[in-house]
């Protein structure tokens, strides 16, 4: 093909990528968006399919010779393209490192009140409960039905190859997900029924707190504590942690609302839930790590008990090293 050919079958193509890259140079666009990116006479593609066109013209051109002008043309359209394109990988992977090594632990420490107050809200019923129930047993009626203290009791017999199942047949893929779904609803309902002044996030703190004591007390009363320990243990740290900070940003919320100061009742939510992002990230991510734990991990019972509670013994001390200790000095 010759250049005047190959120019006039291109030409638009190059135009529309130059555009998209002057608005994301501008900051008008997502960098690398995957959005559609209309290319003349060819399909519709994403920025980084169409980076990759362009590098294909580049060497095409290269390849029969053509102009320099062209050739040069070409390559400023690539040279330009790959910075738009790993500008913005690298800004995320900075931002992910960023949040992980600072922000989320940061944001965990300016709530310390907050955190403190749904720590006792949460740890209080719970382990008053496996007291209670440790004592006086019957204690556990009044909390659970007997169906579904039948329903616990078998999910953690020790006799059971995956404890904390009430189905043996569901996969461990399976219970990934179902384990994602649970934990991500526990933490939402957690989180956003703190708006109404804060009493939803306390009621979910305190029952959750209720729920597990029972369990807990019922089957370690009942001689079931080592599979039980054995499957909280490894995830415990993680899905425990998070449902506190769940509590404490919905107390955030919800006292947004009730204590305004000199803000407009609507400004000081606005206020709070933009201050809450960032934990609300990392209660999610916890979450996540939660559920494959305890899907992969947790209920598998052919690990060892003592080797379950010396991950979740470790597991405890990381996490509380990182709320403590991490991101207390921003380095350059």
């Amino acid at each position: 093909m010759k250049q005047a050919a190959f120019e006039a079958r291109y030409r638009s193509t190059w135009l529309a990528f130059e555009k998209r890259l002057n608005l994301e140079l501008a900051g008008r666009n997502t960098a690398a968006n995957e959005g559609d990116l209309a290319l003349g006479s060819e399909v519709d593609c994403s920025f980084s399919e169409a980076y990759r066109l362009i590098c294909n013209h580049y060497a095409l051109a290269q390849q029969r010779g053509y102009s320099l002008s062209l050739l040069d043309y070409l390559n400023d359209l690539s040279m330009r393209g790959h910075g738009v394109l790993y500008r913005s990988k690298t800004n995320f992977r900075y931002r992910l490192i960023q949040f992980l090594l600072f922000d989320f632990p940061q944001a965990v420490r300016a709530e310390w009140k907050l955190v403190l107050s749904a720590s006792l809200l949460f740890y209080l019923p719970l382990f008053g409960m496996v007291i209670g129930i440790y004592i006086f047993p019957e204690l556990a009626y009044s909390v659970f039905s007997p169906e579904q203290i039948s329903s616990i009791e078998a999910m953690y017999d020790p006799g059971a190859e995956h404890v904390g199942r009430e189905r043996e047949s569901e996969t461990d893929l399976a219970m990934f997900g179902f384990y994602i779904r649970n934990n991500i609803s526990i933490g939402f309902q957690t989180v956003v029924t703190g708006i109404i002044g804060g009493l939803g996030s306390l009621f979910y703190l305190i029952y959750n707190g209720l729920s597990l004591g029972t369990a807990a007390g019922h089957l370690i009363q009942l001689g079931y504590h080592r599979p039980f320990i054995g499957f909280v243990a490894g995830h415990g740290a993680f899905e425990l942690t998070a449902i506190v900070f769940a509590g404490a940003a919905g107390l955030k919320i919800g006292f947004s609302l009730l204590f305004p100061g000199r803000l407009r009742r609507i400004n000081s939510l606005t206020l709070a839930v933009s201050e809450s992002v960032t934990l609300i990230y990392g209660i999610i991510l916890m979450l996540l790590i939660a559920a494959f734990v305890e899907a992969f991990w947790s209920s598998n019972g052919s690990i060892d008990y003592a080797i379950k509670v010396s991950v979740g013994i470790g597991a405890w001390c990381v996490v509380l090293s990182y709320f403590v200790f991490l991101g207390r000095r921003r380095e350059t």
